[in-house]
């Protein structure tokens, strides 16, 4: 078992990261109800860990008996096609992500709580402290369609005596004002940097292991505040190396570094023959379930950071950079505003280095 899941906490009172809020969800469903609610933070920061608590407050130990289960769902304004819905799920409850369906989100949120919501909890009635409703976990809901997000309003009206969502996102931007005017919001903050080491000094006590302070350090500030990261890091440097040494490399994973090279790429060529390369590479990544917003992000700290001397090619990269983030939502094909964004890097770097170096 990896080291996040195996010492992840299980309970409200085993959470020593943001205590106060910590207390705060307990309270919100000590007495067995809660409203709809929405999670929102950044990656790493907590949401899926007190969503379990939640869970485990709520159905008790039944609650982390899950398995994973196939569903076959007809989709389409005919309903003539067929996709099958990927989820986890135990007697009280389900979590699925629906964004992963792309155009057909929507379907799978009408159609899915529709059916978990009209049937009743196993064991119903049988027991004093049994809920009379199944909860729904739904993950990054910032990544739904604007029509699936009209749908989920829909739903959370419907289904409210039957069904209870929690909706994880990673910001509340994308997010629907209806949607969110329905849910009690509660923002789950970045672990601090102290947060972090103080988790990998527990960890790593745990596992018996030595680890200086001055590497935990350097993983904490690598993984920015992503709990998930500073913890996969670590792990991956012990079955690298050990003992720990202060200025050993922190292993990453495999997309982040193909994401340098792609970086590294289109700083030392800018030519048709290496952009169509390229293009190669940004296929392997979103076949490999990299979200196309996670490779631009990505690429374009790497391009910064390589650039870091010149402001002005800085705000070049930055503002092109937004500018296809905002056709990568509005489009239907990653690869292409990707490869925009490359093909227009590679354009105003070539004109920085012939204007700086006359070449």
């Amino acid at each position: 078992m990896l080291w996040v899941d195996k010492y992840r906490p299980t309970s409200f009172d085993r959470m020593e990261i943001h205590k106060p809020l910590s207390k705060q969800l307990k309270n919100i469903v000590k007495s067995g109800d809660f409203p709809h609610m929405l999670l929102y933070g950044p990656s790493g920061a907590g949401k899926k860990t007190r969503v379990m608590a939640i869970l485990k407050q709520l159905f008790g130990a039944k609650a982390e008996k899950v398995k994973l289960e196939n569903k076959d769902l007809k989709v389409g304004a005919s309903g003539s096609k067929t996709i099958t819905v990927t989820l986890l799920s135990s007697a009280s409850h389900i979590e699925v992500n629906p964004s992963d369906y792309g155009v057909y989100d929507r379907y799978v949120i009408s159609n899915l709580i529709k059916e978990i919501a009209s049937s009743a909890p196993i064991e119903h009635g049988q027991s004093s402290d049994q809920k009379n409703f199944k909860v729904v976990v739904l993950n990054e809901v910032d990544g739904l369609t604007r029509e699936a997000q009209q749908a989920l309003r829909r739903t959370m009206e419907k289904y409210m005596k039957t069904c209870r969502l929690i909706l994880c996102a990673n910001g509340m931007s994308k997010v629907l004002g209806p949607v969110r005017s329905r849910c009690l919001c509660i923002r789950v903050p970045a672990p601090s940097q102290e947060d972090v080491l103080s988790v990998l000094h527990s960890v790593a006590t745990q596992e018996n292991l030595q680890l200086p302070k001055a590497f935990a350090e350097r993983i904490a500030e690598a993984a920015d505040g992503n709990l998930r990261k500073a913890l996969l890091a670590l792990e991956a440097s012990k079955v690298d190396q050990y003992p720990f040494k202060a200025d050993q490399t922190i292993k990453l994973a495999d997309w982040e570094r193909f994401i340098q090279d792609i970086a590294k790429d289109m700083m030392e060529e800018q030519s048709p023959s290496k952009l169509y390369m390229l293009r190669e590479k940004y296929y392997s990544l979103i076949t490999n379930c990299i979200p196309a917003e996670l490779i631009l992000k990505k690429v374009t700290q790497q391009l910064l950071t390589y650039n870091n001397a010149d402001p002005q090619l800085q705000f070049q990269i930055v503002y092109w950079a937004a500018f296809y983030e905002h056709r990568l939502k509005s489009g239907s094909r990653a690869i292409f505003h990707l490869e925009a964004f490359t093909a227009k890097f590679m354009s105003i770097y070539k004109k920085f280095l012939s204007d700086a170096y006359g070449e």
